[in-house]
């Protein structure tokens, strides 16, 4: 059983990918993560030793905190953060629980490189519609929750990302791309290894919607329908993207907790239905 200050990996992988996921911290040593060089989705790394110089950035968030094995180090470091106010746990376990337990783990050098203030920043066309929505809240959800996202006239985009030392993405020629029949979301969930099932299917629904094969999936017309609705109402891509967001939460949500249930009307009596006139 955890302690109060812990925090299961079956309680952890159920909030990751949602609003509601905490703030992750790997604070391995080096030579451990040298060994395992894959971070848990969302975390960032930082020096145990320094861990107090988080408490301002921290303030007002849940965070999770783990080492290798969940022991001294995520231990110490947490109860400095909780001494400062931090609402902090470890992870029980630590890495090795989480993937001993056949957890999504992102390579790190699959990672894009942050700016000075920690965020992430890339660049694709104006006017987002599927996969120009679907990859950032992917990004937001599983790599990184602080990500920037730009969206600009098409012609624009390369040399915006050269200028803006921005990633591109879903345009013609980049590596975060279409790859033949697979769509950009594709893409980045087999770079970043995040090989769930809900994910996979996710990534159905997303491919069918983006590509008008709506056969693939039966919700793809739905996502589309959906996706065109929202265009039409914000004329602020930065709006429609923060929309968007929970449109990709509601589909992730079912695709991974309610695919299996139905809805009916009206619903079966379970006795003689009262006739008019008897």
């Amino acid at each position: 059983m955890p302690s109060p200050t812990e925090i299961t990996v079956a309680q952890l992988s159920r909030i990751i990918g949602t609003p509601d996921s905490p703030t992750i911290i790997d604070v391995r040593i080096d030579e451990d993560f040298d060994a395992d060089p894959q971070l848990l989705p969302t975390a960032k790394r930082w020096p145990f030793n320094d861990i107090s110089s988080l408490a301002e950035a921290l303030k007002d968030k849940r965070v999770v905190v783990y080492c290798q094995k969940g022991k001294k180090i995520s231990q110490g470091s947490i109860a400095i953060l909780r001494e400062m106010g931090i609402n902090a746990e470890s992870l029980e376990g630590g890495h090795f629980a989480w993937r001993d337990a056949g957890k999504p783990l992102i390579p790190f050098d699959k990672l894009p490189l942050a700016n000075t203030n920690g965020r992430t920043v890339w660049v694709s066309k104006q006017r987002p519609k599927i996969d120009r929505i679907a990859c950032p809240w992917l990004i937001r959800r599983f790599i990184d929750p602080d990500a920037q996202f730009l969206f600009v006239a098409p012609s624009e985009v390369l040399d915006v990302a050269d200028k803006f030392n921005a990633i591109p993405f879903d345009v013609e020629d980049v590596f975060w791309s279409h790859r033949g029949e697979l769509c950009t979301f594709d893409t980045m969930l087999e770079e970043f290894d995040l090989k769930t099932k809900a994910l996979a299917h996710l990534a159905t629904i997303v491919r069918g919607a983006d590509t008008n094969q709506h056969q693939l999936a039966p919700e793809s017309a739905g996502l589309l329908a959906a996706s065109l609705g929202l265009s039409r109402m914000y004329r602020d891509d930065n709006e429609q993207l923060d929309a968007g967001m929970m449109i990709y939460d509601a589909f992730y949500r079912w695709a991974r907790d309610a695919t299996n249930e139905n809805h009916d009307w009206p619903q079966a009596s379970t006795g003689q239905r009262h006739l008019k006139g008897n």
